[in-house]
Formats: C-alpha cells, structure tokens, sequence
C-alpha cells in the first residue's frame, strides 16, 4: 500500500486540522483570560463535578435514612417483645402492694396455690392444655400425622411449661404484672412457633398458670406481711415486758425502803421518839403512794410516755422520730435507739406522760400521716418533720403533760466531728 508523502510526514489534512484546533483553543483561552472570563468556566466546571458529587452522596443519604427507618422498625418490634424485669424500675412503679385476689392468710392462699396446681394437672391430663388439629396426616398416613401432632404438642407444651414454672418460681409482689406479661409473650412466641401445624397452648390453661403465677404473688406479699405482723408483736411484747421488769425492781426497791422504814419507826416508837416517828409514818405514806403509783401503770398499758427525737447527723434537720414507750425510765429506750445502728445518738426534744400515751401517739402518727418517710411499715415511725411542728402539734393534744419541749438539736456528737473533719481538712 501506498502511503502519501504527506501523511507519512504527519502532515496532511488531520495533521493540518489537529494544529488548527490546538491554535484556535489556545486563541480562545487567551481571549477567555483577557476578559476575565476563564476562572468562571474552570468554577462552573468545578460546580457541576461537586453537584454530581453531591447528588451521589444525596443517594446515599437516602439509602442510609431507609435503613435508620427499618433498624427503628426492628428495635420496636423487638421492645414488643421484651418484658421489663429490672428490679428497680419495678419497685418504683409498684407503690403500695394491692392484692390481686384477697384472701385472709398465707395458709388459705397455700390451699388456694394446690388447687391450682391440681386443675393445671387436670387440664394436661385431659388433653385440654394445647390446642391441635383432631387430623394430620404425614406420607398420607393419619396415624403418623396424629403421632406427630401429639409430639409436637408436648414439645410445645414442654417449652411453655419450663417458663411457666420459672415464673412461678421467680415472681415477687412487685413484679406480678411483669411475670404474667412474660408468660403470656411466650404464648405467643409458642403460638407462632406452631402456626404451621395450629398448635397453640390453651386459653384455659394460660389462664391457670397465669392465675398461679397472681396468687404466688399474692401469697409472698401476706406470708411478708405476717412476718411484719409478728415482728410487730414481738416487739410491743419485748417492750411490755421491759417495762414490766422495770416495774417489778422498783416496786421491789420501794417495798425493800418501805420494810427499812417500818423497822426505823418501830425503833423510834420504842425509844419515845414521837417527832422522828411522825417523820418515818409520812414518809411511810409517801412510799406507799409510790407503791401504788407503780402498780396502777403496771396495769394500765396504755399509760406511757410519748418521746419525740431526732438525730440532726443521720437524717439532717427535717426528720423526727415520734414514739411510746412504757419504760420506767424512757431515756432508756431513747439511749437503746441510739445504738450503735446508727452514727450519732439521738437527741429528745420531748418527753410526754399520759395515762392514754398510745392515743396520744396514734393522734400524733395521723397528724403527720403526709410526711411519713415509710409509707410501708407503719412501725418505722420517721417523719419528714421539724422540732418545731411537732411542738405545735402537740400544743393541742398533750393537755397538760406537756411540760419541757427543746426544739433546737443538741447534736453534740455530730457538731463535733464535723469540726474535727474541717480541722483535719484545713491541715492537709
């Protein structure tokens, strides 16, 4: 093949029109840059490469917001599926128990847990606790279609039972709700499990157990209550009987001085010492008296005192304690408190006497039913509550038995480790 001079040259007509287009480019950019023109096209070259940029990126913006959409999708459905069993978050949201099925003792929700039990057995016996086709049949056969339905049934029945149970086993009175919840999602989950078959666990039987999981509740909290009950008890009986002895040693001490006594003045009327025997016959009848006095609060239980205490170190300055005792002595009792349970001793901002000390305590108790600090145990009697208040209060209940009230704290004990722990700061 025959090649021209001129292409073999590279020359030619390409040639020639390669030059010229390289020439009137290099024209174009020069008249583009005298006129100021050629920053603006390179930008608007560089815009629309950022705008396809931008456009891919809006893309994947989207695509990444569609899959932020379905893992909140996912998280909800999975929260369905969650039952809050944290302790905390269900203690606060319990409050006050409230029996789901009232009975009056822990013996009668014990009987009451057996028949339960009993009805349960009668319902698997029956073969009413899973709901499953009457006719299945497997390769055409009814007999293997009937042989796998009742096994698939008692593996379901199995499953759910195992929760059941657990349930029972673990509920407390504040999480009743939350375990009958639980229950009642594995229902569900067995429910879906065996859609394909139309296996399901019975209403009825769900009913059963979730009714023993509500009365297992129910027979801790009152089995707790009677405790609370007793120890109530043992303690009032704990303090009669202190008060009881103490009783017995003074009658004993005035009846050992009133016997002292007897035998002075029977030596002083011997020896005709009528003014020292007149003197030992009145305080004779001042022993006697007390004597007296000694036995009618021995037989009276409702004579006491009613103290009011705080202790500004342990509880700070708006807490009180409001209590009875019928001590000979209530300092005791006082001091007993203060023992080593607690950091500082507490100090008595008043000591009532009354012959109704328990009416006068359940007055006070009501008065400041508001602020108690446990609204649980009756029996920790602590009140969110100043000195001051309590005065008032008690202006207008304690008649004439109010005879000294202190209303500022001493809190010796905790002023002076707080000054001691400010020394020891100002020295390191």
């Amino acid at each position: 093949m025959l090649v021209p001079p001129a292409a073999r040259s590279g020359g030619g007509l390409f040639g020639a029109g390669k030059k010229a287009l390289e020439e009137e480019n290099a024209q174009l950019r020069a008249a583009l840059d005298t006129a100021g023109l050629l920053g603006t096209v390179e930008l608007a070259i560089a815009a629309e490469g950022v705008r396809d940029e931008l456009g891919v990126a809006q893309h994947q913006l989207a695509e990444l917001q569609q899959q932020v959409v379905q893992a909140r999708h996912e998280l909800a459905a999975a929260r369905r599926e969650i039952v809050e069993t944290q302790e905390i978050a269900l203690l606060q949201e319990a409050g006050i128990y409230d029996y789901a099925h009232p009975l009056e003792s822990a013996v009668a929700y014990k009987d009451l847990l057996a028949r339960i039990r009993s009805e349960s057995k009668d319902l698997i016996t029956a073969g009413r606790a899973v709901d499953a086709p009457k006719t299945w049949q497997v390769d055409g056969s009814a007999v293997k279609g009937r042989k796998m339905v009742t096994d698939f049934s008692k593996l379901l029945l199995r499953a759910y039972n195992a929760e059941a149970d657990n349930c029972v086993r673990t509920v407390k009175p504040h999480s009743r709700s939350a375990s009958v919840e639980r229950l009642t999602k594995a229902a569900n989950t067995i429910a879906r499990l065996g859609g394909t078959m139309n296996i399901a666990i019975s209403p009825a039987y769900h009913h059963v157990r979730s009714y023993e999981i509500e009365v297992m509740a129910d027979y801790l909290a009152k089995v707790e209550a009677e405790k609370e009950t007793t120890r109530a008890a043992k303690e009032r009986l704990r303090e009669e009987q202190a008060a009881q002895r103490e009783f017995n040693r003074e009658k004993a001490r005035l009846e050992k001085e009133r016997n002292h006594v007897e035998n002075v003045l029977a030596r002083m009327e011997a020896s005709g010492n009528h003014a020292g025997a007149e003197e030992m016959r009145s305080k004779l009848g001042e022993i006697d008296g007390a004597i007296e006095q000694v036995i009618s609060r021995a037989a009276h239980v409702r004579m006491g005192y009613v103290y009011v205490i705080s202790n500004v170190g342990a509880f700070g300055e708006r807490m009180v304690k409001i209590g009875m005792t019928r001590r000979q002595d209530p300092m005791d009792r006082v001091r007993e408190l203060g023992d080593a349970s607690v950091p500082f001793t507490f100090d008595t901002h008043a000591l009532i006497f009354s012959p109704d000390a328990v009416g006068l305590e359940l007055r006070l108790h009501h008065h400041f039913a508001a602020v108690r600090v446990n609204l649980v145990n009756a029996r920790r009697e602590f009140f969110h509550a100043t000195p001051a208040q309590v005065r008032e209060a008690l202006e207008s209940m304690a008649d004439n038995h109010l005879l000294e009230y202190t209303v500022e704290a001493a809190a010796e004990e905790w002023r002076a480790s707080s000054g001691l722990a400010r020394t020891s700061a100002a020295y390191t």
